[in-house]
């Protein structure tokens, strides 16, 4: 990149560039500066050589006030230049996500501000001798599409609120039915009925707020340190009377050593009960779920697996899995009801805790889940941030 500037300096020059010692050609016109995302580019010491016209808007700076300055840390301190800086040196940002690890190229980042937030892509320039010449930065402006999800989620929360304190009334009213013995059995039956409807629509009103309050960054979370392995014991110990029900057998197979890390029991409860509840639902008569814990291969990590004997996931469903309201068709076939939710939370409450979850199945087989856990605080968000699918 560096190399084609020096090759086509002072040609074709136009006003803004050429104070600054840098050309305006058509291919820079019409391949970078009209491009609805911003690029900026810089050398190794910092210096803007590009900075097009979607960098202008985001910025509220123009190139002729950036094009060869050194942006350095300290320009942080200038209110004019305090945006550029800290898109320039994410350190100094006030939130930022990685989607990518730290010490490879490219990387890809969130970085959320008060009124703003970006998606930005860096990349180093090398050299015909495979040097690095500099980095160029492109930055997506992802601030109308979060307002468009936090108006969603907030019209999901109000809604859900709104039929929450009736349907509580409606169960608390069925309940109190049903305790009067004087009541007639086939009328017993029908407030049985309607008991068990209120309550199927009353999880799924609180599975819309739990993802509301999620995707508003707020469902909020109280880390503290815990024993793993007792937390896992007295999860399934709770999750026994229903595999009972189901007709399958459950197993632990914990981890020997002692397993003791941060982490927030009743989210991580709200996400593990799920996925053992999906595998005794879905399974067959006399099938068993096995919960295994032991240590990632790599890292501070804590793998943990869910396996089953049951339907299986049909492999077009796998990449669907984590998003919302997704079933897959035989697990509706298998039972009408579902939100098509519980996965999502699962997902984002995994990744709250510095970990990342997959899956393998086989049709009519059983499915495995996968997840890992963070055991040490510094690879576990320092905040929670909205989430989003695809991560």
């Amino acid at each position: 990149m560096f190399d084609f500037l020096k090759k086509v300096k002072n040609n074709n020059v136009s006003a803004p560039a050429a104070q600054n010692g840098f050309i305006s050609s058509e291919w820079f016109y019409t391949t970078i500066a009209d491009l609805s995302d911003g690029v900026v580019a810089y050398d190794t010491n910092f210096k803007i050589v590009i900075f097009n016209k979607s960098a202008e808007r985001i910025f509220n700076l123009k190139a002729l006030e950036v094009i060869g300055q050194n942006i350095s840390l300290d320009r942080v301190r200038e209110s004019k230049l305090k945006f550029l800086a800290q898109v320039i040196f994410p350190s100094l940002a006030p939130n930022v996500v990685l989607h990518s690890d730290p010490n490879t190229f490219p990387q890809m980042m969130d970085m959320h501000f008060e009124e703003v937030h970006l998606r930005v892509i860096t990349n180093k320039i090398i050299d015909s001798n495979g040097q690095t010449e500099g980095f160029t930065k492109v930055i997506h402006d992802r601030t109308r599409e979060i307002n468009i999800v936090k108006s969603k989620s907030e019209f999901l929360s109000v809604a859900a609120h709104q039929l929450r304190t009736p349907l509580t009334a409606i169960n608390w009213s069925l309940e109190g039915l049903l305790s009067d013995t004087s009541l007639a059995a086939f009328s017993r039956e029908l407030v049985d009925a309607g008991t068990s409807a209120a309550k199927r629509l009353l999880k799924i009103v609180d599975d819309l707020l739990d993802v509301a309050k999620l995707e508003e960054g707020k469902f909020g979370y109280t880390f503290a340190e815990g024993d793993f392995n007792s937390f896992m014991e007295k999860l399934l110990a709770e999750e026994t009377p229903i595999a009972q029900t189901y007709g399958v057998n459950l197993y632990f197979e914990r981890l020997k050593e002692e397993l003791k890390f941060s982490f927030d029991e009743q989210k991580l409860a709200l996400a593990i009960s799920n996925l053992v509840d999906n595998a005794i639902k879905y399974n067959v008569p006399n099938g068993s779920v096995t919960v295994s814990i032991s240590k990632a291969a790599e890292g501070p990590y804590v793998l943990v697996s869910v396996k089953d004997t049951g339907l299986g996931i049909p492999k077009d469903a796998i990449d669907k899995l984590f998003t919302k309201f997704f079933r897959a068709e035989n697990a509706v076939k298998a039972s009408t009801e579902g939100s098509g939710l519980g996965l999502y939370l699962v997902k984002n409450v995994i990744q709250r805790h510095g970990g990342k979850i997959w899956v393998e199945s086989e049709i009519n087989r059983g499915t495995t889940f996968y997840f890992t856990l963070a055991t040490d605080p510094a690879f576990i968000p320092h905040k929670e941030t909205a989430p989003e699918e695809g991560f």
